[in-house]
């Protein structure tokens, strides 16, 4: 009598040995699989207590069905999925009105993967104009230049580089952690194909001295007659400042704001990653940066740095929009906001920080350690909370400010006033621990800055 062959179950394959530098030999189960990749990510944070990030975590249902539907849909195929390519045209209609963009020209803009790529197309769109502007003079256009603050998102260095324009990088102080119109004079010159300003920072969520620097440019303007146009950086606070702060230009209403990108992943609500670009017309747009392919199908224009990419965060952005309107986002952004606050009012009551971003705009608390405080610091305070679920950003601030280091808190529409009492709570309960058992936290080394203070202070 032969002896029987013992059955595989999927509790057998849960327990192969996963290769780490080679390729999978043979495959498993389903079931195998799926609890294999499960297992591998317990010990991941949860993205509902990652308040480090500004990235949105939550859905409805009915957002995660409209996901589900177009997820096997290719963006940039306009001709097998017309109709995602009329709701990215109709929001980008949208986005310009929002944004109080001018009445009776021609709106252009697009989706993009993240604010990075949305960054990317708008240097780029400057970049064009300035030098074919030169080459139209007659001048050089070898050496274009882009003035940004020390506050800027990492996506601005990696446009300089990859796109080879000189950075130059208005240096933060303590104390003062936006771009203003202060020190100016130093940067901008004739080869400065824009100006950008930030609309909600990464480091402290303050908005740069939007106003004031373009009120300079108009004055560089009328000093040499060199027209140099803004472009604002708003992945956090362009879908924050139209809801709760309608009468604040910022926007297109500002005649030298040329272009402005978003994250629509960040509060405009969706999945990561989304973001837009939108011109003031499109004339901004250098024609030069469209191509024509006819080989998905029909001819079609595209003008973005990726091509195939899922249509799913696309189709959530139009859902979103539907389903909470203008007045529905102004709710959801001032519930955000009054919760950000009821935050850090705990916070600074407790007399362990102090506030960094005095300008409570959108819902971010950043503060710092008061003077005071010696035996612990706020790398401290973030690996504490750890303990509890909690993700909070401690870093260092850029030059020239690298002496003050930062705790962050992003507070996203999820986080309803008992959460963020309770986070707030549970930061105050770890710096009285460390206030009486220490801390040994040592900040990361890190090799940029070195490279960053050379092009601060190069011009």
């Amino acid at each position: 009598m032969s002896t029987p062959i013992e059955k595989i179950t999927p509790y057998d394959e849960f327990n192969y040995s996963i290769p780490e530098d080679e390729f999978p030999k043979d495959g498993m189960s389903a079931r195998a699989a799926a609890a294999v990749a499960i297992s591998a990510e317990w010990t991941d944070a949860n993205p509902m207590l990652n308040m480090s990030s500004f990235v949105t975590t939550w859905a409805e249902p009915e957002a995660a069905e409209t996901a589900k539907r177009n997820i096997f849909k290719n963006y940039i195929d306009h001709d097998m999925y017309p109709q995602v390519f009329a709701m990215e045209t109709r929001m980008v209609k949208w986005l310009h009105q929002l944004w109080n963009g001018p009445k009776g020209v021609e709106p252009y803009g697009t989706a993009t993967v993240g604010s990075s790529e949305a960054c990317m197309l708008a240097g780029l769109a400057h970049k064009w104009n300035w030098r074919q502007k030169r080459e139209r003079e007659g001048k050089d256009a070898s050496k274009p230049n882009m003035v940004t603050g020390g506050n800027v998102q990492i996506v601005w260095k990696k446009f300089f580089r990859y796109f080879d324009v000189e950075p130059r990088i208005v240096p933060l102080r303590p104390g003062n952690y936006r771009l203003t119109a202060e020190e100016l004079d130093k940067y901008v010159d004739e080869n400065t194909i824009a100006v950008v300003a930030i609309a909600g920072q990464t480091f402290t969520g303050e908005d740069d001295d939007i106003q004031g620097i373009h009120d300079w440019l108009d004055a560089y303007e009328k000093k040499t007659g060199i027209a140099i146009p803004m472009h604002i950086d708003g992945a956090s606070g362009g879908f924050v400042n139209p809801f709760l702060y309608p009468d604040y230009k910022w926007d297109f209403r500002l005649p030298r704001v040329q272009s402005i990108n978003a994250s629509g992943h960040k509060y405009g609500l969706v999945p990561p990653g989304l973001g837009w670009v939108i011109f003031r017309e499109r004339k901004v747009f250098n024609e030069d940066l469209v191509f024509y392919v006819n080989y998905l199908g029909g001819e079609m224009p595209t003008a973005t740095l990726n091509f195939s990419r899922n249509a799913f965060q696309v189709a959530v952005q139009y859902y979103m929009f539907l389903r909470l309107g203008f007045e529905g986002y102004r709710r959801v952004m001032q519930h955000t906001l009054d919760n950000a606050i009821a935050l850090r009012e705990i916070l600074v009551k407790s007399e362990y920080f102090t506030v960094m971003n005095e300008a409570q705009r959108i819902p971010v608390v950043a503060v710092t350690l008061a003077k005071r405080i010696k035996n612990f610091n706020e790398f401290d305070v973030s690996n504490k909370v750890r303990e509890k679920g909690w993700v909070l950003s401690a870093y260092s601030m850029p030059p020239n400010a690298e002496e003050v280091t930062s705790l962050r808190v992003v507070v996203r529409p999820h986080i309803n006033r008992n959460v963020a009492e309770l986070l707030a709570n549970d930061i105050v309960n770890a710096c009285d621990f460390l206030q009486t058992h220490g801390g040994n936290a040592t900040p990361p080394a890190l090799h940029a800055h070195a490279e960053e203070k050379t092009t601060a202070t190069k011009c």
